[in-house]
C-alpha cells in the first residue's frame, strides 16, 4: 500500500521537514493543504516533494473534508497527517505490507493509528491517553472528518475498521506561550461547539464501539459531570490513578496545563456565555 499522504499546514516550518521526511518512505503523492502561511512552511513543503494547495480556514473539520473533497487524489487509500506527526519507521513498514486492493472485502476499511504525545522533549507514556488511537488511514470515498470546530476524529461512511501495531508521534515543539494561545483559541471553539447543539456529521457514542466511539461515550460522561469540579476530578485521574507523575516535570507541567487548565477554562467561559445569554 502506498496512499497518498494529506496533510495541513499553516506556520509550522520549523516542524514540518521530519513529517515529510518520513512520509516521503510511504507514499510519492503528498498535499500540504495551507492556510497562507506566513513563515516558510510553503518553500519548505515543496522543496521535500509536497503539491502545495492553499485554502482559507474555517475550522479544522471543514478542512480536513475540503481536502477529501477536493483535492486530486489518485490512489485507493488516504493517510492524513498533522504537521507534527511523526510516523515510526515500523509504521511506514506496517503500512507498506497492507494490502492495496480496495475490491477485497475481507480488507478493513480504515485502520487506527497509536499515537504518543512528545511534549518538552519527553515521550509521556502515562496518564490513560498515551496513546490515543486516530482513524488515519482510509479508503478514498469512505472516509469523513466530523464537522465539529475542536477535537474532530474521522470516521467511515461504510466498512470495518482495524488497529495497526505501530505508532507515530505528534511532536509538539510549540512554546508554552504559543501552546496556551493556541489552547485559549480552541477552547472557544470548543464552546461555540456546545452551544451550537448540532449533532448531524459527528460520531455517534458507544461504550462497545471503535476507539473513537468510545472515546465520545467517555466525554460524553465526563460533560455530565458538575462543570467547574470536574477539571479537579480529571487531573486527580490522569496524573495519580493513571500513573501521570511517572511522566516526569514534562508530563506534571502537560498533566496540569492541557488536563487541568484547559478544562477549566472551557468550563468557566462556557459558565460566561450561559450568564450572558441568561443574565438574571
Amino acid at each position: 500500500m502506498r496512499p497518498t499522504i494529506v496533510i495541513l499546514t499553516y506556520n509550522c516550518a520549523t516542524t514540518l521537514a521530519p513529517t515529510l521526511e518520513r512520509a516521503r518512505l510511504l507514499s510519492d503523492e503528498i498535499f500540504a493543504v495551507d492556510s497562507f502561511s506566513t513563515d516558510d512552511t510553503v518553500r519548505v513543503a515543496k522543496e521535500l516533494g509536497a503539491t502545495v494547495v492553499q485554502h482559507e480556514f474555517i475550522h479544522y473539520g471543514a478542512q480536513r473534508n475540503w481536502a477529501i473533497d477536493n483535492l486530486s487524489i489518485t490512489r485507493p487509500w488516504q493517510l492524513h497527517l498533522d504537521a507534527e506527526e511523526i510516523m515510526s519507521p515500523e509504521l511506514v513498514a506496517e503500512i507498506l505490507a497492507l494490502p492495496d486492493n480496495p475490491e477485497t472485502e475481507s480488507v478493513p476499511s480504515g485502520y487506527f493509528i497509536p499515537r504518543y504525545l512528545r511534549f518538552l522533549g519527553r515521550i509521556l507514556r502515562h496518564g490513560g491517553m498515551n496513546p490515543t488511537w486516530h482513524l488515519r488511514l482510509f479508503r478514498s470515498c469512505v472516509g469523513r472528518c466530523e464537522d465539529r470546530k475542536y477535537d474532530q476524529h474521522y470516521y467511515l461512511l461504510s466498512g470495518q475498521t482495524a488497529r495497526l501495531r505501530n505508532s507515530m508521534i505528534d511532536d509538539i515543539r510549540l512554546s508554552l506561550s504559543e501552546w496556551t494561545t493556541r489552547h485559549n483559541r480552541w477552547a472557544d471553539g470548543e464552546i461555540a461547539e456546545l452551544l451550537s447543539g448540532e449533532s448531524g456529521g459527528r460520531i455517534t457514542a458507544s461504550a462497545t464501539g471503535n476507539a473513537a466511539e468510545q472515546k465520545r461515550y467517555l466525554r460524553s460522561l465526563y460533560d455530565r459531570a458538575p462543570a467547574l469540579l470536574r477539571p479537579f476530578v480529571l487531573f486527580h485521574y490522569r496524573y495519580f490513578f493513571r500513573l501521570g507523575f511517572l511522566d516526569g516535570v514534562e508530563g506534571f507541567i502537560f498533566y496540569v496545563l492541557q488536563t487541568f487548565w484547559f478544562r477549566f477554562l472551557i468550563d468557566a467561559k462556557l459558565w460566561e456565555a450561559r450568564k450572558s445569554r441568561n443574565p438574571k
